[in-house]
C-alpha cells in the first residue's frame, strides 16, 4: 500500500489532491454527524452558534478556510509539497462544509432538513466522486472521435469542437434533468451522458416543468405531458430507484422532516 501510494499519489503530483479529498470527506462526516446530534437534542454535545440570537451556518466557516485556503496555495512556493497539500486539506474542509449546505444557498432558506435539503448530500456525493475519478488518473473525455488518427489538422478541429459541443449540450440536458451524478461523472464517462438524456427527467427539475407539464398544450399534447410527468414522479418517488435513493440519502444525511419547511441547522 505505502508502495502504491508512493507511486500513484506522490510521484504523480496528487498528494495536495489526495488531501483535500481526505479533509472533504472527513469534514463532512463530522459536520454530518454533528447536525444530527444537534437535531436529536443530545445534552453533550454542542449546539448552534448564536451570539446575538444570530444563527451562524457552518457554511460561513467554510467560505472562510475556503479562501484562507486557496489562497495558501496560490502564495504557496511551487515546490513545497507540504504548504501546497496543507492548503489544499483547509480548502477540501471549507468545501465539504459549504456543500452541505449547497440547497440552502440555492434556495436562500433554510431547507437543510427537508426534502429540498437532499440536494445538499447529492452535490456532496458527486463532489466526492469526481476527486476519486482524479485521483485514479481519469481524464474528462468528450464523444469519441469518428476521425482517424491521421486526419488534418482542420478536419481534427472540427472534429474536436462538435465532440466538446456535444458532449457540453448533453451534460446540460442531463444536468436540466435534475440528474446531478449522471450529468457530472459523465463528463468522464461519455455514455452516461447518452443515457442520462434519453431517460425520463425527475419531477420538479427544470426539464420536467418545461416539457412535462400538463398545462402546456391541449389535447393530445397535454395527455403526453401527463403521462411523462405521472411515470417520472413515480419512477423518482415510489419505484425501486426512488426508494432505493430515499434510503440511501436518509441514511447519510438523516431522514428530512415531515414539514416542509426546516427546522434550525446544526453548526
Amino acid at each position: 500500500m505505502s508502495s502504491w501510494f508512493s507511486t500513484n499519489i506522490v510521484q504523480t503530483g496528487r498528494l495536495p489532491l489526495f488531501c483535500f479529498f481526505v479533509a472533504f470527506v472527513l469534514g463532512f462526516g463530522f459536520i454530518r454527524l454533528s447536525t444530527r446530534l444537534i437535531r436529536a437534542q443530545v445534552r453533550w454535545w454542542p449546539g448552534n452558534i448564536t451570539p446575538g440570537n444570530l444563527h451562524v451556518h457552518h457554511m460561513v466557516f467554510g467560505v472562510v478556510f475556503m479562501l484562507v485556503g486557496g489562497v495558501t496555495g496560490i502564495v504557496a512556493p511551487h515546490g513545497s509539497l507540504a504548504w501546497r497539500s496543507g492548503a489544499a486539506a483547509l480548502f477540501g474542509l471549507g468545501a465539504a462544509l459549504v456543500l452541505d449546505e449547497f440547497a440552502l444557498i440555492l434556495h436562500l432558506r433554510d431547507v437543510y432538513w427537508s426534502s429540498a435539503g437532499r440536494l445538499s448530500v447529492d452535490a456532496v456525493f458527486a463532489a466526492a466522486g469526481i476527486t476519486v475519478l482524479l485521483l485514479l488518473g481519469v481524464a474528462p473525455s468528450v464523444m469519441p472521435s469518428p476521425a482517424g488518427p491521421h486526419a488534418g489538422t482542420w478536419e481534427a478541429f472540427a472534429t474536436l469542437v462538435i465532440s466538446v459541443a456535444l458532449t457540453f449540450v448533453l451534460a446540460t440536458i442531463t444536468l436540466l434533468k435534475g440528474k446531478l451524478w449522471t450529468g457530472m461523472f459523465g463528463l468522464f464517462l461519455f455514455p452516461l451522458l447518452i443515457v442520462g438524456t434519453v431517460r425520463l427527467a425527475r419531477p420538479g427539475s427544470p426539464w420536467a416543468r418545461w416539457f412535462y407539464s400538463p398545462r402546456k398544450g391541449n389535447g393530445h399534447a397535454a395527455e403526453r405531458r401527463a403521462r411523462k410527468l405521472q411515470r417520472s414522479t413515480y419512477r423518482f418517488t415510489e419505484g425501486r430507484w426512488g426508494r432505493f435513493e430515499r434510503a440511501f440519502s436518509d441514511l447519510i444525511g438523516g431522514a428530512p422532516d415531515q414539514a416542509e419547511e426546516a427546522s434550525p441547522t446544526g453548526t
